[in-house]
Parts: C-alpha cells; structure tokens; sequence
C-alpha cells in the first residue's frame, strides 16, 4: 500500500440553535492587556434559517488500495502545510510504516518541528492511524495494545459556560445528575484583576463546590494567562475546597516559573499542562525541569498518535499521570484505551467542542453516565454523516 494523495476539504453545515453558541470564552495571555479582556466570544455565524453556520477543515489521505484516512478541525495554517509541504514529502510512502513516515516528515520540515508544523505532521500521523485501523478492520486502539478496559470516565471541561454565579451552580447540577464526577472550569479573572480577581476565582470554586457536593473533582484551567503570586494565593484560598488541580497557569516556555510553582503549591493542590508541549522531546525537558503533576499533551498538536506513545512512556517513567487534551475524542480514546488506566485514568470531554467537532462524523463519541465507552468501528472510526454535509469545498 502507498500514499497517493493528501486532500484538505471544507465540509460546511448549520447547528440548530436558538442563541449563540458561548455564553464566555477562556481567559487568553494576551488579556493581560485590558483592550483584549474586553473582547467577548467569536460567535459562530448565524444563518438567515436562524441556525448556526459550521464549517470545519479536514484533511483525508488516500491510498492506492482505496483506504481514506481522516483526521477532522484543521486550521489553514495546517491544512497549508500539508498540501504544499508534506503532500510532496510522503506520497508515495507505505502508510503502514507508520514510524518511518513521522521520521521522514520530521526530518524534511526541521523549521516545522513546534507551531503549525508539527501541527500538520499531528494531523497526517492521526490520519494514517485512521488507515491502519482500517486496513486490519481493528480499532486503533487495538493495533495500539488495547484494549485495557472497555470504558473510562470522563470529566466534563465546561468551556464557554456562563460564570454567573446561579448559573454555574444550575450547570454544576446538571452536569452532576448527568454522571460526571469531575468538572473543569475556565476563569476568566487574572492578575490583571488583583485580589478582586482572585477572590472571584474562590467564589467559582465555592460554587461549584456547595452545588456539586463534597465528591465532586473540581479543576481549574488558567490557560497561560495567570502568574506565579495570582497561582498561589488561589491554590492558597481554596486548600479548604480540595481544588484537585490547577492547569496551565503560566506561559508555556515558563520552565523556571513552572519548577518554582510547583514547591510553592504542593501539598495544595496538583499542576497540570503539557497541552503546548511539542514531541516527546519538549515533554522531556518538562519533566526534567518543572515536573508537573498531570500532564496533557495533546495528539493533534504535539506530533500524533505515534508521538503520544512515546510521551506517554516518559511521563509513566517519571512516576506521573497523562490525560491527552481534548482536542480529538477519536485520538484520545484510542490512546486511552490502549493504556493502563494507571497512566491515563480518565479521559476528558469538551462539552461544546466536543460535541461541534464531531458535528460531521457519522460515529460520534460522547459519554454516558459520566463514561466514554471503547469504541468499535476499525480505524478511528472517522465515517462522514452525509446528512450533515451541506457543501463542500477541496481546497
């Protein structure tokens, strides 16, 4: 079997909605400066039908057997890269040979190793995972040494939610009385916001905490965009909350930063990242520098499936645990279900991403009872939902 050709296509449909689709958007490092704080959601366009315009970039390797692999939610950086770069690179490549594609592609494309490169070599190795499953008629997760159980929890990331107050307690019930027992939220005060802001980010947490009741896992996500004084004073005022952990609260390249909060919080609370970690290679120095507690690097961004297996064994070797990110439900589970739970005991689920990255496969995976079962449709099980397609556009 041989690659011959690399497609990015725009697939284009509309969400039935009957108001915009965020009601907050995450805190971004750059809110740092008051003229972006102010700066509400970017909405998805609404339709003259009324309904919610959604389009989506996806990239589909095909091979000389009449196998299509396919990875969804590219952005145009990735899905420029792969037509003009990596489509000259690996046309013509055995797509079973998995490891020595990523080799030659990372090899060939050395400006391409962080940032929207590796982005695109992400998008190509999940791909070509898509066409193994099916060229064996296995789930990835199977060729990947799974499966270790047949269902994980999920915790829910509650991404674009409302932070009022009532509202997050009616949202914190209903998600609980959906199964889940963890919850992620994503604050958008910071140290721009002094004491105020921390003491609106305990007041979330307060709230989560008396709606959800004393079982429940609460988790905070800062997105880069906190310091090291605002990270300990919230780790420091909600110790009594049993906050299970902090995400990402300084700039990726903060090492020095991360190893300093990292003493200054234990015994607080845990740090989480990696999301914005590339290749195995970056996940190392991570380790090696600011040992984190969790780590979550992500299949879409950080290199692939491929590159995941090999983060996943340095994270377990330095004793830690892994929760790939969100970004990919299809990629997560075949990592996770393919992993000790002792590595990766749950999984995560976007509650808006999730379910508007899927917006076009036929085999969607969502949770049920607070569970994500392991799925059973060969490859990543990544068959389009025809009835969805409403145009479609190859770049």
């Amino acid at each position: 079997m041989r690659i011959s050709g690399i497609r990015c296509v725009e697939y284009v449909g509309a969400l039935p909605a009957d108001r915009p689709f965020w009601d907050q958007r995450l805190r971004r490092p750059v809110d740092l400066y008051p003229e972006y704080a102010d700066r509400g959601p970017e909405q998805l366009v609404r339709r003259d039908d009324g309904t919610l315009e959604v389009r989506q970039l996806f990239l589909h390797v095909d091979t000389d057997e009449g196998i299509t692999g396919t990875t969804a939610v590219l952005s145009s950086d990735q899905a420029h890269l792969l037509r003009t770069t990596l489509r000259n690179i690996v046309v013509g490549l055995d797509p079973l040979a998995g490891a020595r594609v990523w080799d030659i592609a990372y090899r060939s494309m050395i400006h391409g190793r962080a940032g929207a490169g590796m982005l695109a070599l992400s998008a190509l190795d999940c791909a070509l995972w898509d066409i193994r499953g099916q060229h064996f008629g296995v789930p990835a997760h199977v060729l990947l040494g799974g499966p270790t159980r047949d269902a994980a929890p999920a915790y829910a990331s509650t991404l674009g939610d409302s932070l009022e107050p009532d509202a997050v307690a009616a949202r914190t019930k209903e998600l609980r009385a959906l199964g889940f027992r963890g919850l992620k939220w994503f604050p958008r005060w910071g140290p721009n916001d002094g004491r105020a802001g921390v003491r609106k980010v305990v007041e979330l947490v307060e709230t989560v905490r008396a709606a959800g009741g004393d079982d429940l896992e609460i988790m905070l996500d800062a997105w880069n965009s906190w310091d090291i004084p605002f990270t300990v004073a919230v780790a420091r005022e909600t110790e009594h909350l049993r906050l299970r952990w902090i995400e990402e609260p300084l700039l990726p390249d903060d090492t020095a930063g991360l190893a300093a909060l990292r003493d200054l919080v234990a015994g607080r609370t845990q740090l989480a990242g990696g999301e914005h970690e590339y290749t195995h290679w970056g996940v190392a120095r991570l380790l090696r520098h600011a040992p984190l507690d969790l780590y979550q690097a992500d299949p879409h961004w950080g290199g692939g499936i491929s590159e995941m297996n090999r983060i996943g064994a340095l994270i377990s070797a330095a004793g830690r645990q892994f929760i790939p990110h969100g970004q990919s439900l299809q990629c997560n589970a075949a990592l996770t279900f393919s992993a000790s739970p002792g590595l990766i005991p749950e999984m995560e689920f976007l509650l808006r991403l999730g379910p508007l990255y899927q917006h076009f496969l036929a085999d969607p995976i969502r949770p049920v009872d607070g569970v994500i079962h392991a799925p059973t449709t060969p490859g990543l099980g990544m068959r389009l939902n025809q009835e969805a397609i409403h145009d479609v556009r190859e770049l």
